[in-house]
């Protein structure tokens, strides 16, 4: 609690300086942070996000300002980003500066990795939710760290989806590789808050010293056009906003855009009665195998809708019970009977009570009093205003 106490304190520095109405991302303070890495050896936690406003990359900033880098740890997507959801990918070397980057997805942790730096810098662009997988990659670096005595440095970055709270907490018995917290399905705090919370909760077993650097002039219902895609298939910020909604399809037998130029804009299937609209998922960069691949199907465009529209309903099921229902409640919609789907909602209640017939407003309803909860706590790690 002392240590959390005083990681608050400097936080709380932090913001009280250099109050600048100008907007500026966590890498964008290095007058702040540099100092702090000057004459340590450094590990960086990033991939393509990692880039302040005129599309520098961290990595860059910090070797022209001779900071030592040791050793890049990339997330799911890999280093560049460009590889599919859930893809494995290899451990290589940066071309453009030799240094080694360890692959975090689909391989463990090697304890030697930590005998090489002081500091982990962390500069990754997250989208909110708790399916969305580089928040877990942060959450096991953090518990080494603190298992190794290294300190964690957050450079923090808006959430776009940080303007509201949605969906059940993450319920015992279904804690996986999409979904390691206790925390709802958006959850509406930035990285930095985040890892706050995860020190905080005692929601890992070693927690570290742990420093973040806040975006300045900042708050949660503010809109920052994300300066790159997060992901391979997160290709707009329109895509951003519906990610939240459209992420559960992944548990079914409907395509939410794979293999289009626009994912998780749209939902379809070949036997999908009562649409006009159609498209084709087809192999592509980030998608090399997207389910229905080169089958014709039919379905929803979401691209008319308003993004305030989006944000001010927070989740939305009424797009999964719409393709429920119009493939006629087939036993088979929900994938491995169902057990992906529900490890996206953290709970089996979702597909229970649409296969029941519950409409989207009972089932969103059902978990106002989880909201509630989490709001009460999240509220001591905010470093932003509401």
């Amino acid at each position: 609690m002392k240590k959390l106490q005083l990681i608050l304190i400097f936080v709380a520095m932090i913001l009280t300086l250099g109050m600048n109405p100008k907007f500026e991302l966590g890498d964008e303070r290095l007058d702040f942070y540099l100092p702090m890495l000057e004459g340590k050896r450094i590990a960086l936690f990033s991939n393509q996000s990692g880039v302040d406003r005129s599309k520098k990359h961290i990595l860059d900033k910090l070797v022209e300002n001779r900071i030592d880098v040791r050793l890049i740890f990339s997330p799911e997507h890999g280093f560049r980003g460009n590889a599919d959801a859930g893809e494995s990918v290899s451990s290589s070397i940066d071309s453009k500066t030799g240094i080694p980057i360890v692959s975090l997805y689909g391989s463990q942790l090697d304890s030697r990795d930590f005998d090489q730096f002081d500091i982990l810098v962390v500069d990754i662009q997250d989208v909110g939710t708790r399916f969305f997988t580089y928040y877990i990659t942060m959450k096991n670096l953090m518990n080494s760290c603190g298992l190794n005595n290294k300190t964690v440095m957050i450079l923090d970055r808006p959430n776009p989806n940080g303007s509201y709270v949605d969906g059940f907490i993450l319920r015992d018995g279904f804690y996986s590789g999409v979904g390691a917290l206790p925390i709802p399905t958006v959850h509406g705090m930035t990285l930095g808050e985040l890892a706050l919370m995860i020190n905080g909760e005692h929601w890992i077993d070693n927690p570290p010293a742990l420093i973040v650097i806040p975006c300045e002039n900042y708050s949660h219902q503010d809109r920052f056009e994300l300066l790159t895609n997060p992901s391979p298939n997160l290709k707009s910020m329109h895509a951003i906003y519906l990610y939240p909604s459209l992420c559960y399809f992944e548990g079914t037998i409907v395509s939410l855009g794979r293999g289009t130029d626009f994912p998780f804009e749209i939902y379809g299937h070949p036997w999908m009665n009562g649409y006009n609209f159609s498209f084709t998922p087809q192999s592509m960069t980030g998608a090399k195998n997207p389910p229905l691949q080169n089958q014709l199907c039919y379905g929803r465009d979401l691209r008319n809708i308003s993004d305030d529209l989006i944000l001010s309903g927070g989740i939305n099921l009424e797009y999964v019970i719409d393709a429920y229902q119009r493939l006629g409640s087939p036993d088979n919609f929900f994938l491995d009977g169902g057990r992906f789907f529900d490890l996206l909602n953290g709970t089996s209640k979702v597909r229970e009570m649409i296969v029941a017939g519950k409409s989207a407003w009972e089932i969103k309803h059902s978990w106002i009093e989880d909201v509630e909860y989490f709001k009460s706590i999240r509220q001591k790690y905010l470093l932003y205003e509401e």
